[in-house]
C-alpha cells in the first residue's frame, strides 16, 4: 500500500475512534475537568443554571413582562453563550456520529419532562446552582454548601426514584403510547449527516476566531462550550445517570466517571485558589471565594433536594438537559423549556422571599480551608470521593440497594 493511500486510511480510523463508538464516561469526566480548570484560570468555572437562566431573562425582556430590561445579550453573557453552544456542540457530536434523530415520547413523558425542567429551574434558584454550579464546579472549588447541595441531591433522586417505581407499578398509562422518530440513519447511510456535524463545527471555529478579536475569553467560552457538548454527547456524561443509576439498575459507570472529573477538578481548582492564580489585579481573597455561595446550609440543602427531584423526573440533570436537547430527544426540550421559563420566575418571585426570610446562619458562604485548611479540605474531598466510590462498586456487585 502506497503512502498516498495510508494517509486517508489513517485519518478514516482516526475519526471512526472518536465517533464510531461511545467514549467511556470517565475519559469523558476527565477531559471536562480539565476544560474546566482551563476555564477557572481564563475567567471562572463551568456553570448551567445561571446560562439557562439568561435565556429565560431575555425572553421576558423582549416580551416585556415581569419587569426585566435591560438584561445582557445571550451573544454577550459568557453562561448563556456557553450553554447555547454546548446543545450547538452535542449536535455536532450527534451528526458526526450519525446519531442525531428528533425522537418524540408519549405525551406523559413529554409533560414529565416540561414539570422535572420547571422544578429544577426552582431547585437552582434556592441552592444558588445546579448539578454543575453546585456541584461539579462547587464541591472542587471546596465549598461547604456545595456539599450540603450534593447531600440534597442524593435525597432529592431517592424520593423521585420512589414516585417513579410507584407510577410504573400503579399509572403504567401515564408514560406508554406511541413514540416517533424522524430523522435517523444506519451507520451505512447518512453521511449527511458527518457533513453537516463538520460544518456546525467549522462554523463555530470561525465564530470564535472573529469574537477573538474583540473578547479573548469570550471566543474561549465559545470553543469550550462546542468541546463540552461534543464530549458530553460521544460519553454519555451526565449527572442525574450517576447519582440514579446506583439506585435504579446498579450500575456505576456514570458514578465513576463523575468521580473522575470531580477528581481531576479538585486538583486544578486547589492549586489555583492555594496559589491565588489570578487575572489581573483580583485579590487573593476573591480567587479563593469562586463559586462558594452564600447557601450554607439550610438553603443547599433545600435547593439540592429539589433540584434532585427534578432531575430525575426530567431524565437530564443541567448539563444532561442540554447536550440531550443537542441530541434531539424532545423531552429534554420540554425539560429545558420548563427550566428558562421558570428559572428567572422561581428567582424573582419565589427564591428572593424565601431566602430573606432565612437567618445568616442558614445562608451564609462556608469555604473549608477557613476551617480545617487547604490540605483538610482537600482531604475531606477525596474521602468523601472515597466513600462514594466504594459504595457505588460494592452495590453494583451486590445489588443492594439497586431499585430499593
Amino acid at each position: 500500500m502506497s503512502s498516498q493511500d495510508e494517509e486517508p486510511r489513517a485519518l478514516s480510523l482516526l475519526f471512526k475512534t472518536f465517533f464510531s463508538k461511545h467514549w467511556p464516561v470517565w475519559v469523558g469526566g476527565i477531559i471536562l475537568g480539565i476544560l474546566n480548570i482551563l476555564l477557572f484560570a481564563v475567567k471562572s468555572p463551568w456553570g448551567a443554571s445561571g446560562g439557562i437562566n439568561n435565556w429565560g431573562e431575555n425572553l421576558y425582556d423582549t416580551l416585556g413582562i415581569f419587569g426585566y430590561d435591560g438584561i445582557t445579550p445571550v451573544s454577550a453573557h459568557y453562561y448563556g453563550l456557553l450553554c447555547l453552544i454546548l446543545v450547538v456542540g452535542a449536535f455536532a457530536g450527534a451528526l458526526l456520529s450519525k446519531e442525531f434523530a428528533i425522537r418524540i415520547p408519549p405525551k406523559g413523558e413529554l409533560i414529565k419532562g416540561f414539570i422535572g425542567g420547571a422544578v429544577m429551574a426552582l431547585g437552582a434558584a434556592i441552592g444558588q446552582g445546579c448539578t454543575i454550579g453546585s456541584f461539579f464546579s462547587g464541591v472542587p472549588a471546596l465549598s461547604g454548601g456545595a456539599i450540603i447541595f450534593t447531600i440534597g441531591l442524593f435525597v432529592g433522586v431517592i424520593v423521585a426514584l420512589k414516585y417513579l417505581l410507584w407510577e410504573m407499578e400503579n399509572r403504567p398509562g401515564f408514560s406508554s403510547g406511541k413514540s416517533y422518530t424522524f430523522l435517523a440513519v444506519t451507520k451505512e447511510t447518512g453521511n449527511w449527516q458527518v457533513w453537516l456535524g463538520g460544518i456546525v463545527s467549522a462554523v463555530i471555529f470561525i465564530i470564535a476566531w472573529f469574537v477573538a478579536g474583540v473578547n479573548g475569553v469570550l471566543a474561549w467560552f465559545i470553543i469550550s462550550g462546542l468541546l463540552m457538548g461534543l464530549i458530553c454527547q460521544r460519553s454519555r456524561f451526565c449527572i442525574v445517570k450517576a447519582f440514579r443509576d446506583p439506585f435504579m439498575t446498579g450500575e456505576a459507570d456514570g458514578s465513576v466517571g463523575v468521580m473522575a472529573g470531580l477528581l481531576v477538578t479538585l486538583v486544578g481548582f486547589t492549586a489555583i485558589k492555594y496559589f491565588g492564580i489570578g487575572v489581573g489585579d483580583i485579590p487573593v481573597r476573591a480567587i479563593e471565594m469562586t463559586w462558594v455561595y452564600p447557601h450554607f446550609w439550610l438553603r443547599a440543602l433545600i435547593g439540592g433536594l429539589i433540584f434532585g427531584l427534578g432531575m430525575t423526573v426530567a431524565g437530564g440533570c443541567a448539563v444532561g438537559t442540554l447536550w440531550r436537547v443537542g441530541e434531539g430527544q424532545v423531552k429534554l426540550w420540554m425539560a429545558a423549556l420548563g427550566f428558562l421559563l421558570l428559572s428567572p420566575i422561581s428567582r424573582k418571585f419565589i427564591a428572593a422571599p424565601l431566602v430573606d426570610s432565612l437567618p445568616h446562619s442558614m445562608k451564609f458562604k462556608s469555604y473549608l480551608p477557613d476551617y480545617i485548611g487547604y490540605a483538610g479540605a482537600f482531604l475531606l474531598v477525596c474521602l468523601i470521593i472515597l466513600i462514594w466510590y466504594v459504595f457505588v462498586k460494592w452495590n453494583e456487585r451486590t445489588g443492594k440497594f439497586s431499585a430499593f
